[in-house]
């Protein structure tokens, strides 16, 4: 186009006389010359190909998972699914193979079905199972699209799925069993049993369990066999910054690079608000244990939240612990380095946000107080001086009975973390490069929130008790979380303390309809959502809203010392907020009393209210022994007053939680 531009530009016309005819003989020639060129021009042209609509290439070259044959997608909210992913593809390069974790959220699902295309490919998810049966935040998306895409045709695609779960829970590792099922259904063929992880018991030993039977099932599949003895493979090298713009140098953001200087909204689990402690204050009046009311202030952050929602906060390690690591591995803490990925072809460049400082990732990137898993204490191992230490080590991180008891003992038993292990174990001193590559990532941690928006919409309240107890080698271990949220004063040396948090939605909710009852169970820091239920069931009654029953059961040890929020309830109760509020004082006389007892002094009405009223019923707090005794009252319940068997008590209960009328909010 440009050469025909040019050509008519520079074209002029021939100046005429008035006495000449408008055209001359001339003229027309030369005017059906230029009109027969430029027809002649378009007609003979090269003419651009059609752009033409078609999906990707059908090979497998424009995948995420390009030279790759084992993908390893993990379901992860507390970063344990990750690092059993993490473990899992490195696996894979002792069996010739090549491996990559992978995170659902950030990746096409959609062409799942390509991975049949490579040779001896293989999907593994690794799925843990969150709240009440649900999908983690960065699972949510492909559970969806598990249930959304019936005529998805997975045939050709070789996979098997290990659960992550908590035998506590109603719902036992329902996300794993359920991928298990659906990627089945979708004509994907299944090449090693479901494996199920329970975290109430020895959630390591049951992965390596399950681990030590998959890969010998994956090499008879294939015909593959390990390439020799399993040695330690780095993921990542090390590279020493000595000449860097510090402005350059991560100081403890989770995502973007100077995030929490300059705060861009919306704010999420990659980019978390800095919210301003604007009150932290004890709760109980006695007692050796501290349990504490935090608020926050998210002014201006737009952010949204309603009554039951988590708010996630990211704490940072104990400087003190961090220092003894660094004295103790003989390092200069604050040289920067940066991680790289060996694998340039990972997604995954650096295991934590780089380049920052040795005490950056210590103190804000990797956990360095729970006891180390099993693949640590392995890779480790060869760093030890003593042969009988790296025995011992190695010996903990197999199989054998004598290994799993060793390393139930000296280890979890003993509640050893990093530390302890290295103070323990003198001879052991790994680079600590490796010891930060090794290390999980240190991760957010979920507190129900205690307020209602409608009450209180620019403020976060956090009810939480410090979590401080000896170890039996006479360690006194603290809490990560709590204790860093004990320490954010108000004003600290002039400036305001801040805490990194973002919300996430919760399924625990109100009745849509304010005029249905509600029952609340919540013992100890397990009233921290029903604080804001009974706020906004004041607000809506304020409003001029005709508001059903609320009930409250609270449980604590001693009247005159953890009867926490005690002015507020007494209060809700004499303006008329709460219609019932019933206290267990477990230690306050002989015989020990709990809610589930409260409950059944309370039979006739509690059953009233939910057989003839539609009441909606809550309990928050411990799963392992709180949710099942109280569980296990409504089932005596619908039983004796109801005129069921246990059998049809059970499945009345089980109807509820159906319906939405039975929620939880538990941990174990």
């Amino acid at each position: 186009m440009s050469d025909m531009d040019s050509e008519t530009t520079t074209h002029t016309e021939p100046v005429m006389s008035e006495e000449e005819p408008l055209f001359s003989n001339l003229d027309l020639f030369l005017f059906s010359l230029i009109v027969g060129l430029v027809i002649y021009w378009f007609m003979s042209r090269k003419k651009p190909e059609p752009i033409p609509e078609f999906k990707k290439l059908d090979t497998p070259s424009d995948c995420f998972f390009e030279n790759k044959n084992i993908i390893v997608f993990y379901g992860s909210q507390t970063g344990t699914a990750e690092e059993f992913a993490n473990r899992l593809s490195k696996d894979a390069q002792r069996y010739g193979m090549k491996g990559m974790a992978a995170d659902p959220e950030e990746y096409d699902m959609g062409e799942l079905s390509r991975l049949s295309e490579i040779k001896n490919s293989l999907a593994i998810f690794c799925m843990a199972t969150y709240g009440e049966g649900d999908p983690t935040d960065n699972a949510q998306d492909f559970y969806d699209w598990l249930q959304e895409n019936d005529d998805e045709d997975l045939s050709g695609l070789n996979y098997t799925v290990f659960a992550l779960g908590n035998k506590t829970y109603e719902h036992y590792n329902a996300m794993g069993k359920y991928v298990d099922k659906r990627l089945e259904e979708l004509g994907a063929k299944r090449i090693f049993d479901l494996g199920l992880g329970d975290d109430d018991g020895n959630l390591e030993e049951d992965f390596i369990s399950w681990r030590e039977q998959f890969w010998p099932a994956v090499c008879e599949h294939f015909g593959v066999e390990a390439l020799g003895e399993e040695s330690s493979i780095r993921q990542y090298e090390l590279k020493v910054h000595t000449d860097i713009n510090m402005n350059k140098v991560y100081t403890g953001e989770i995502g973007r690079l100077k995030s929490f200087e300059i705060q861009k909204p919306p704010f999420d689990s990659k980019n978390p608000f800095l919210a301003a402690v604007t009150v932290n204050r004890r709760l109980n009046k006695g007692g050796d244990r501290h349990l504490m009311h935090l608020e926050l202030d998210i002014t201006g952050s737009k952010i949204r939240y309603e009554s039951g929602d988590h708010v996630a906060v990211f704490p940072t390690n104990e400087a003190a612990l961090v220092n003894k690591l660094g004295q103790i591995l003989g390092v200069d803490l604050d040289v920067v380095i940066s991680l790289n990925n060996l694998d340039e072809e990972s997604n995954k460049k650096h295991p934590f946000p780089c380049p920052t400082t040795y005490r950056m990732a210590l103190t804000h990137y990797l956990d360095i107080t729970h006891p180390p898993r099993t693949n640590v204490l392995y890779e480790l191992a060869q760093y030890a001086s003593d042969p009988k230490d790296q025995e011992n080590m190695r010996k903990m991180a197999s199989s054998s009975p004598e290994g799993k008891a060793l390393y139930q003992s000296w280890v979890l038993d003993a509640s050893r973390n990093i530390l302890a292990i290295l103070e323990d174990m003198p001879s052991l001193r790994p680079p600590i490069d490796h010891l930060c590559e090794l290390l999980p990532r240190l991760q957010a941690r979920y507190y129900s929130i205690a307020s209602s928006s409608k009450v209180h919409p620019n403020s976060i309240h956090i009810c939480a008790v410090v979590v401080e107890y000896e170890t039996k080698t006479g360690r006194i271990n603290k809490g990560v979380a709590t204790n860093w949220l004990k320490n954010k004063l108000v004003t600290d040396n002039g400036h305001k303390s801040t805490v990194p948090m973002y919300i996430r939605k919760s399924q625990f909710r109100l009745p849509f309809k304010a005029t249905n009852p509600v029952i609340m169970i919540g013992p100890g820091t397990g009233i921290a959502p029903f604080m804001g239920f009974i706020q906004e069931r004041g607000w809506l009654k304020q409003q001029g809203k005709e508001v059903g029953e609320t009930v409250m059961f609270f449980g604590c040890r001693h009247k005159n010392e953890d009867y926490i929020y005690q002015e507020e309830l007494e209060e809700a109760e004499s303006n008329g907020v709460l219609t019932q509020l019933n206290v267990a004082f477990s230690r306050d006389q002989e015989q020990k009393v709990y809610v589930q007892h409260l409950l059944k002094k309370n039979k006739e009405h509690i059953w009233n209210l939910i057989h003839s009223d539609n009441a909606h019923i809550y309990i928050c707090g411990d799963a392992r022994n709180m949710a099942k005794d109280v569980q296990a009252a409504f089932h005596d319940i619908a039983e004796e007053l109801g005129g069921m068997t246990r059998t049809q008590a059970t499945d009345y209960i089980k109807k509820l939680m159906t319906k939405g009328r039975y929620s939880q909010d538990v941990w174990s």
